[in-house]
């Protein structure tokens, strides 16, 4: 089934789609992709990945998956669905207090939380990815997920 992402009037709020092309991309260019990168790995014509960036287009829930498992990043980080996902900071709490001792300037240590985020948002789509892995096996053999 394919679902739009409504990005009008109809959704929540506009927002949400301004939340969700800004996240990916964002976490496109965190990763150092471009758009033909992004485009040849997922199937995505790179002129759709432009359009769902600006905002100009609706992403719909495959292209997100796929986007998503590209990234690394569990699909309710693009919903914002999992607020705690954000800044991490269950994950992430202690680590300032772990680098402080480094000396890192300010921008270097966004760097670190940022990449720290990125692991964190892994180990989450990896979770994802290997429960749509078991519900996929449970359907192929007829039982219910």
């Amino acid at each position: 089934m394919i679902m739009a992402l409504t990005s009008g009037p109809e959704a929540d709020g506009i927002g949400e789609s301004t939340l969700l092309s800004e996240r990916l991309k964002n976490t496109r260019e965190y990763l150092n992709l471009t758009q033909q990168q992004v485009s040849e790995q997922t199937g995505i014509p790179r002129t759709a990945i432009s359009e769902i960036e600006g905002g100009r287009r609706k992403v719909d829930s495959l292209e997100l998956k796929k986007l998503a498992r590209l990234y690394r990043y569990p699909v309710a980080y693009f919903l914002n669905e999992d607020l705690d996902a954000i800044p991490a900071e269950h994950a992430l709490a202690a680590l300032p207090r772990k680098v402080a001792g480094l000396n890192l300037k300010t921008e270097q240590m966004n760097q670190v939380m940022k990449f720290a985020q990125f692991l964190q948002m892994s180990y989450q789509a990896d979770a994802e990815a290997a429960r749509d892995e078991d519900r996929q096996v449970l359907e192929h053999r007829g039982e219910p997920s």
